[in-house]
């Protein structure tokens, strides 16, 4: 076989695997399943069992019925189906996908898996730092956070969603004269959903060595629309609200399993990868459990709720917020992330010190250290952050970047409908065996 063949070949394998993974698709298993006799009115009968919880409230015969439809569905397309993070009909997907996916029905618990597909990214620090090479000339120092930035600028996809959610986030609403709250976290998912994660993570993780990198860090996602508030409500409260939302849901659940600490594990991840856990904690940005920085002279993350008033689930409210602050699966991931390398960490590292900062206080203080940045502090950051989304007409005049070498768009889409892979696939086959039969 020559050089065309094995090109070929490889072409057609990664088809039949498109194939293979478009039968994993929620949507496409949901329509599968509708389309068949034998599986639509199960599917139809584990719908009303879930609506609303009430399975719980069902009689024994109805219960019955309802565990031996999800028996049935155990064998169906359906079971082991994912979705794809931002995609075209995501919330119908995540229905799909969470109707067989109870916690319990019938005493049956199903979540061993997640929701989301499996992203595979690899971080190329080396190219975003080509970008800005020519601005560094002469700069005996290297600030990342800045870098990012421009980096950013330098992208379409990047500078223009940027552009978007820190304009939907600042802009006051003609009636209250607040931000428009949905608006703002509507184009915080957008720009964290679509841009490559080489510019989102550089502008959100960057190291910082000081108070004013780190609270211009902790502004990047406008802290006081998208999520803050004069007091904060109790953890119980705003997990039951994103657990009433199949987006919000399927996020918490991802970044549960992509950042599941364990002490078994070098790098203090169960599944060992940083990189997914930081991916998927920039997924629960935008919803009702938005974490971010708690202050400006520390890397400790955490939603904006409190345990306080958590009653007879305080247990189940620490174990939360526990997840962001005294996560060494997470702790790691940012530290490594601001190292730009990644260490077999002890395991003894359960309060490890973040970048370039002071180590994470735990989980009581970090409910209380909140940023110390004055109104005027606040105002000037974000004229600083204006100010590195869209250049003045200085900066547009000199010649800052390069052009950008990333890609410009990484919107996820629905996955191809099985029958033009297949056809496609079968095309490439044929010549393939038109060229073999040629050579003998």
């Amino acid at each position: 076989m020559d050089l065309w063949g094995v090109y070929l070949f490889h072409l057609i394998t990664l088809a039949l695997l498109e194939v293979i993974l478009a039968g994993r698709d929620c949507l496409v298993a949901g329509d599968s399943c509708s389309s068949d006799e034998t599986c639509s009115p199960r599917l139809r009968t584990l719908r009303q069992c879930v609506a609303g919880n009430g399975s719980v409230k069902l009689g024994p015969g109805a219960r019955s019925q309802c565990a031996n439809a999800v028996t049935a569905l155990l064998s169906s397309p359906l079971h082991g189906c994912q979705c794809k993070r931002g995609m075209k009909k995501e919330k119908n997907c995540l229905s799909i996908y969470w109707s067989l996916h109870q916690s319990i029905i019938h005493g049956l618990n199903l979540v061993e898996s997640f929701p989301y597909e499996t992203v595979q990214r690899d971080y190329d620090y080396v190219r975003l730092a080509s970008i800005t090479a020519d601005s560094d000339v002469g700069m005996t120092t290297v600030n990342r956070c800045l870098d990012a930035a421009k980096a950013c600028n330098v992208d379409d996809l990047c500078q223009k969603l940027r552009t978007e959610y820190v304009s939907a986030c600042i802009k006051p609403t003609a009636k209250s004269g607040l931000c428009n709250r949905p608006k703002c976290n509507k184009a915080l998912r957008r720009f964290f959903d679509r841009v490559p994660a080489d510019y989102t993570h550089e502008l959100l993780f960057c190291p910082c060595t000081d108070t004013a990198c780190a609270e211009r860090r902790r502004q990047t996602i406008v802290p006081s629309c998208s999520y803050e508030s004069a007091e904060k409500p109790s953890c119980i409260t705003q997990m039951r609200i994103c657990n009433a939302d199949y987006v919000c849901r399927s996020r918490l659940a991802q970044f549960q399993y992509d950042c599941e600490p364990s002490k078994a594990s070098a790098n203090g991840c169960k599944h060992g990868n940083h990189g997914a856990c930081l991916l998927a904690y920039t997924g629960l940005i935008g919803s009702t459990i938005t974490p971010n920085y708690v202050d400006n002279f520390t890397s400790s993350v955490a939603p904006w709720c409190s345990c306080s008033a958590s009653g007879s689930r305080r247990e189940d409210c620490d174990n939360f917020l526990g997840y962001f602050t005294d996560n060494i699966c997470l702790k790691n991931a940012l530290v490594t992330f601001g190292s730009e390398t990644d260490p077999q960490l002890t395991l003894g590292q359960s309060s490890t010190a973040s970048p370039g900062l002071s180590s994470s206080s735990s989980s009581s203080s970090s409910s209380t250290n909140r940023s110390t940045a004055s109104p005027q502090e606040t105002i000037e950051t974000m004229r600083n952050i204006l100010d590195t989304i869209i250049p003045t007409q200085g900066l547009e005049n000199e010649q800052l970047v390069g052009q950008s070498t990333l890609p410009s768009s990484s919107l996820p889409i629905s996955a191809s409908p099985p029958s033009l892979i297949l056809q496609a696939a079968s095309g490439l086959l044929l010549v393939l065996l038109h060229l073999l039969n040629n050579r003998h």
